[in-house]
């Protein structure tokens, strides 16, 4: 749901060269797009000699390790292009800079006056001194005061990057370059018409003193390495990363501090002078041009699609310009996209419900083992950089006059995340292996012979490009190239090859990780997607044509109802819903994959599939339902395991033998969500579920979050501070009834009308054809696996107080799920 308008600049030409960085430490220019090193006469241009290898010349290989070490030429990073860095004493002088601080001053201040008001009532401070100034007073908020100032030097020094050595940053450069290049053996690539854009903004910056802040994207723990590498070898002013200080653990945390990272906490809680003090450091930053790093979306995305944008550390930002603090800063939305993320398979071990492992000094010291991998390239997109103090101003003239300004800022803040977002998106570069991923995952059948898939590649290609978005690895490469070398990439534990047939034919081994590739495309189909989806509800009738066509009333309300149930999974354009549904009709229509009806006042009364798309097997229709399909799947699970949340009438405990439920009895959240995962896992094994992608952790922590939106559930979330968990239980409006006879859940009632709302564009499967055994069966394991919920609960005294109560109904907000749609 992007809150901001589609890039009104065009992006750069695909004909524009790219440049790549390789494992031989050099630097190419070449055709976009084509990663094959050509002649230097020709398309290359090397500007660094090839480095030596130790075991062929070991002599060579000291000395021009030494050369990094001791810097020649470029290797010095002397003529950067921003404010200096790297310097002995850097650290001292930034720490002084935001110690100094106005802001922080004044909140040390303020803290220590009112630290001595609670004691003077307490009788701390003797019987005397109850108001008013005093020298015992006065010298014991002083005393305060400059405890307060040593606590802050302390977090200070914990926070702040320290680029301090060149030698040492030189260093770090060869070595984050071996690293990286060595493992993703094709190099990294960006575009030279970006990058020279990027150098012009950034010698505009130090002129005027404004930091550049980039936002990238987040996949992987590559993503801060690939950007610093290049603004180092560009003879850019590296940025000051934002990290969370999970990271920061022996050894590698301060290597890390060193080379640019800035620790944060991952949760400030009510820490009032932890949380002034990153705002101090943010303001010292961007008051003196110095560039920094932050993701977007805060952490890493475990499916491969954008997330939902995080507004902590934007907000600090946003805050620093909209005060006047700070003059401007510049924005610069960066993608990084894979042709393969190292990090997949732990991303779908924590999908599947295994806890993320603590990051460690081993799993780092690991990464000489990704060495021998051939992971492909890395591509790096800039989008075109922005004011930040002109889109604020922007804004601003768009809002009511009478705005509170409390919600001017959280308006203006909300437009900024999603726009960097759909910057990302039109930005971004779609790799071979998504390609042939979303190709594997969009076709009927078990395999495609190489020839087919091919023919999908090349099909798929055309409509990336079509719908404005680009490729990568074309130009003069035939797709067959570009095709066996994505297939070697992703490799045998994810694509499969028939062996003994006449044509090779390749099949999809882990739906699930090559899910993580498909989602990387799905953003520029989302809206052909939802529109397919919302078809197939008369299409997967069967019968006559007639039959299976819809009328633009229900697929416009169909479609509405997706696109508020992925108002959070996707970013949507702005113009409206009636506007982007005509639109993707008529791209639709002009494509051949649908055959529109109108009145005579060119109004469209039917949508129906065309006949050249049945005359092919629907394929093309097939494809953008393929795509949503997973998502659907998702959300109906999520809706369905509410039925979990029904309170049975009695339920049996060790203390005693049938203990009725109070209808305030609340459930812990995090086990609910366990147990509808349990519940998903069971429902795909039995035929119930088509996608077993559909029951990943990430999915369902949004699908709930959107039904707490909804004020279909009610959640208490308890204070930071607090070792309370957070809990859950479904609105009084949304309970299902039980039946009188039996006790079973009845498949009727609000929340099961939602559930059948949305599976409508479930994709059909065989189990789901004989409905009313199938929702008897569904419902019945709904109450089986939710039970022990309900046995906890009474275990562990699951009735709130009323005034949690209170807080918890305070919090659920209830909308009407006909709210205007974002599509």
């Amino acid at each position: 749901m992007s809150l901001s308008k589609k890039r009104k600049t065009p992006p750069p030409s695909e004909a524009a060269p790219d440049l790549s960085i390789t494992s031989d430490d050099n630097v190419h220019l070449h055709a976009a797009g084509y990663d094959q090193i050509a002649s230097p006469t020709t398309h290359e241009r090397d500007l660094i000699n090839s480095m030596a290898r130790f075991r062929s010349s070991p002599l060579d290989f000291i000395r021009e390790v030494s050369l990094h070490v001791s810097g020649t030429g470029w290797r010095s990073y002397d003529n950067i292009v921003g404010q200096p860095v790297f310097y002995n004493g850097f650290s001292e002088n930034m720490k002084s800079m935001v110690l100094s601080n106005p802001m922080l001053v004044s909140k040390v201040r303020k803290l220590a006056a009112k630290r001595v008001g609670v004691e003077a009532e307490q009788g701390l401070l003797g019987p005397d001194v109850q108001a008013g100034e005093n020298d015992r007073r006065v010298k014991r908020r002083v005393q305060i005061e400059e405890s307060l100032i040593e606590v802050a030097e302390t977090l200070t020094d914990n926070m702040i990057c320290k680029m301090e050595s060149k030698s040492f940053i030189r260093g770090a450069y060869y070595l984050a370059t071996q690293l990286l290049t060595r493992a993703y053996h094709q190099g990294v690539h960006v575009s030279s018409e970006e990058v020279l854009r990027l150098r012009a903004v950034a010698e505009k910056a130090e002129r005027d003193k404004h930091s550049i802040i980039f936002l990238p994207c987040h996949r992987s723990h590559v993503d801060y390495v690939s950007l610093q590498i290049i603004c180092y070898r560009l003879g850019l002013a590296l940025p000051t990363v934002i990290a969370g200080d999970n990271l920061n653990f022996p050894v590698v945390g301060s290597f890390l501090q060193h080379a640019g990272a800035m620790w944060i906490r991952r949760s400030f809680g009510d820490d009032q002078l932890y949380t002034t003090l990153v705002q101090a450091y943010i303001d010292t930053l961007l008051a003196n041009g110095y560039n920094l790093e932050c993701f977007v979306e805060g952490g890493r995305s475990r499916t491969g699609k954008l997330l939902p944008p995080k507004f902590g550390i934007l907000s600090y930002m946003l805050d620093s310009i909209a005060s006047g603090r700070v003059d401007d800063a510049i924005i610069c939305p960066v993608s990084t996209q894979y042709d393969k993320v190292i990090e997949v398979d732990s991303y779908i071990s924590e999908l599947l419900g295994q806890p993320k492992p603590k990051e460690n000094l081993m799993d780092f010291l690991s990464a000489s083992s990704v060495l021998s991998l051939k992971l492909g390239r890395v591509d790096v997109r800039f989008h075109e950089p922005w004011s930040l103090r002109t889109f604020i101003t922007q804004q601003r003239s768009r809002l009511p006059q009478q705005i509170d300004i409390k919600d001017e800022r959280l308006r203006i803040l909300r437009t900024l995340g999603y726009k960097v977002l759909s910057e990302i998106n039109d930005v971004s570069v779609v790799m071979p292996t998504a390609l042939v991923g979303t190709v594997l995952l969009t076709l009927r059948g078990r395999g495609v012979g190489k020839s087919e898939l091919i023919r999908r590649v090349e099909w798929l290609s055309e409509r990336v490009r079509a719908q404005g978005g680009r490729v990568a690895h074309f130009a003069s490469l035939p797709t067959s190239v570009v095709v066996q070398r994505a297939l070697e990439v992703l490799g045998p534990g994810l694509v499969g090859l028939v062996p003994g047939l006449p044509e090779d034919t390749y099949y999809a081994v882990d739906r699930f990780q090559l899910s993580f590739y498909r989602n990387m495309t799905i953003h520029l189909f989302i809206l052909q997607a939802l529109v397919s989806a919302a078809m197939y509800t008369r299409v997967k009738q069967g019968g006559n044509p007639e039959l299976q066509r819809i009328s633009y009333a229900d697929l416009r309300e169909q479609v509405q109802f997706l696109s508020q149930l992925f108002r959070t999974e996707f970013i949507f354009p702005t113009e409206g819903l009636d506007y982007n549904l005509s639109r993707t009709l008529s791209t639709l229509e002009s494509d051949n994959v649908v055959k529109v009806t109108r009145s005579d006042t060119d109004n469209v009364e039917w949508i129906e599939l065309s006949d050249a798309e049945r005359a092919q097997g629907r394929e093309n229709f097939d494809f953008y339902c393929f795509l949503i399909w997973p998502f659907i799947e998702a959300a109906w699970l999520g809706a369905i395991s509410l039925m979990m949340l029904t309170p049975p009438s009695h339920i049996s405990s060790p203390s005693t033998s049938s203990t009725p439920l109070s209808q305030e009895t609340w459930l812990d959240n995090k086990k609910v969500q366990d147990r509808a995962q349990v519940f998903g896992k069971t429902l795909y094994h039995q035929g119930d579920l088509s996608y077993f992608e559909a029951v990943n952790k990430e999915t369902l922590k949004n699908a709930y979050t959107r039904f707490e939106e909804d004020g279909i559930v009610l959640v208490t979330k308890p204070s930071k501070e607090s070792k309370a968990r957070s809990t859950i239980k479904l609105s009084e409006e949304w309970t299902p009834q039980r039946s009188p006879k039996n006790g079973d859940i009845v498949a009727s009632g609000p929340l099961w009308t939602f559930a059948e709302q949305i599976s409508a564009s479930r994709r059909e499967g065989k189990n789901r054809r004989d409905g009313a055994t199938v929702q008897s069966r569904v419902l019945n394991l709904a109450d089986l696996v939710g039970a022990s919920l309900w046995e906890d609960a009474v275990l562990e005294g699951g009735d709130l107080k009323v005034q949690e109560q209170a807080k918890a109904k305070g919090r659920g907000r209830r909308k009407k799920l006909s709210v205007s749609a974002r599509l």
